[in-house]
């Protein structure tokens, strides 16, 4: 009998932990991966379709946005949630190519997969992949082109193709280049997060328009306060508008009439102070942060002040930051120069609406920090659809404004990167070659999706299209018919690009790399 026979084995996991190795453990990662980025391929492009979402709190949204729909989705292969983070990086990067980001990074694995299975070693289809995500990057330089106003109204209209926004796109692009440029003498690099969102829950998405201020809505206490301001200075409070409460419990013995009278004159008179200090600073127009007391809220309607209180830390933010006001602390202190500025102040009564809120609009600062744009239309969902698209929009116009340079739309330069890899490859002695000539296959993945979505074959168009970038023609894609054809009015802010691939080509690579995977609840 041989040393240790009979003996128990040595447990080192749990019975129940499944251990997956070899091909197997890429084919299962490359599947998983490749489920999610189809989930989002019919929603790409000018002509694709929107997914409605039914969350677990019974509310539903309609939308094509690729990071709306990552974001509702409850993922669990470990896959998936590398796609997620990835998702989630390209966001937060660039606020717009989400969708793009994902259609490589699974075109890119699928690819390797095909090549995994006839025996090619994982290193080498990483080496591969990083050589040509070099020659891509060099590939969008040479076709970057400087940019100007044309094309930065173009790059909004790109941004805006394909969603909710398509039915009044001229009103909606040329809003958001304004809206951007109207910050721009304030903010070194104007930025969506310096514009705010209003929904009127009014009219029709023709009727939106910028603010050159903020909107909210608050109850205006007293009808007695004055409406339609012009040439307003405005006062900005964080706190309350009324006299503090003592932290500690009194009691004040009071032996006399006069005496009781005298307590409640001096507590007038503090009220009356604290009145007379807004009053004396010029102000037509008090923003608070907490209560206001009614007795100076009648002291302050009879000098024609408008005072609006109970208003959030960002309506305050916001609000400082369109008007030029400082936001004050003590009343008590405040002068002349803390106030800001606005040309006009209108507030509409909803006595007839379900909303107990009335609509309160400051308008017309001068150099703000912070724009609103209000979008008009009655439905909740695509109203809220609208606004995303939006926040793409003004993602993508402020990157081309930082970038200073664009990169043509239409699957243009996916193609043009797709010819390059393609061309370097051909004096790639080794078996890299066979990563490069992958890689170049994903990419054209993006002008297929295009053609597919918009009903037309694939295979023609991208062989046209080889054939029109091959003899370096002017830059040729697919346009929003799903034709091959010249573009020159879609266009993307360089940074987009860019990160999307990275971030694509390092999620594939990293999925690659895994030779094994250990799950602990043997699923």
């Amino acid at each position: 009998m041989s040393d240790g026979a009979g003996k128990p084995p040595v447990v080192i996991v749990p019975e129940q932990t499944n251990i997956t190795s070899g091909t197997a453990v890429q084919e299962k990662l490359i599947n998983a991966a490749r489920v999610f980025s189809d989930l989002l391929k019919p929603t790409f492009g000018p002509k694709g379709l929107d997914k409605m979402l039914y969350k677990s709190d019974g509310t539903t949204a309609v939308t094509n946005d690729g990071a709306k729909i990552v974001a509702e989705l409850l993922v669990k292969h470990p896959a998936a949630k590398m796609m997620v983070s990835m998702a989630n990086s390209q966001e937060e990067n660039c606020g717009d190519g989400v969708t793009t980001t994902m259609l490589l990074c699974g075109s890119l694995l699928q690819e390797g997969n095909n090549l995994l299975k006839k025996g090619l070693h994982p290193l080498t289809l990483v080496e591969g992949f990083r050589k040509s995500l070099e020659i891509a990057k060099k590939q969008i330089n040479a076709d970057s082109i400087k940019l100007d106003d044309s094309k930065l109204l173009s790059v909004a209209e790109t941004a805006l193709t394909g969603k909710g926004t398509e039915g009044a796109l001229d009103l909606f692009s040329s809003i958001i280049v304004e809206s951007l440029t109207a910050i721009s003498e304030t903010q070194e690099t104007p930025r969506a997060e310096n514009i705010a969102m209003f929904k009127s829950n009014l009219g029709n998405i023709h009727d939106s328009r910028i603010i050159y201020g903020v909107a909210f809505r608050r109850r205006v206490l007293m009808d007695s306060l004055p409406n339609r301001l012009s040439n307003v200075r405005v006062a900005v409070i964080s706190g309350d508008i009324k006299i503090r409460k003592m932290n500690r419990n009194a009691e004040i013995q009071i032996t006399s009439a006069n005496q009781l009278e005298a307590f409640v004159d001096a507590e007038q008179e503090r009220k009356n102070h604290l009145s007379q200090s807004l009053i004396n600073s010029g102000a037509s127009l008090v923003l608070c942060g907490g209560e206001i007391d009614r007795d100076i809220l009648h002291n302050l309607a009879e000098n024609n002040i408008l005072a609006i209180g109970e208003l959030d830390s960002s309506e305050i933010h916001n609000s400082s930051s369109s008007t030029g006001a400082k936001i004050v602390d003590s009343i008590v202190d405040i002068g002349s120069k803390d106030l800001g500025f606005c040309d006009s102040v209108i507030w509409e009564r909803n006595e007839a609406s379900d909303m107990v809120e009335d609509i309160i609009r400051i308008d017309g600062c001068k150099k703000p920090g912070l724009v609103t744009i209000e979008v008009g239309g009655a439905g909740e969902i695509v109203t809220e659809e609208i606004i995303r698209g939006l926040h793409d929009g003004l993602r993508a116009v402020s990157l081309a404004m930082e970038d200073k340079e664009v990169i043509p739309g239409g699957g243009v330069i996916y193609s043009r990167i797709a010819h390059a890899v393609r061309i370097s490859s051909e004096s790639e002695p080794g078996r890299a070659r066979l990563a490069m000539e992958a890689f170049s296959r994903a990419m054209e993945t993006i002008p297929g999706t295009l053609v597919e979505n918009s009903g037309n074959d694939a295979l023609d168009s991208i062989l046209e299209l080889r054939t029109a970038t091959r003899n370096q023609e002017k830059f040729v894609g697919i346009d929003e018919d799903g034709k091959v054809s010249v573009i020159d009015s879609a266009w993307h802010p360089q940074t987009i690009i860019t990160e999307s691939l990275q971030l694509a080509c390092e999620t594939a690579i990293g999925m690659l790399r895994i030779d094994q995977v250990i799950s602990s609840r043997g699923d």
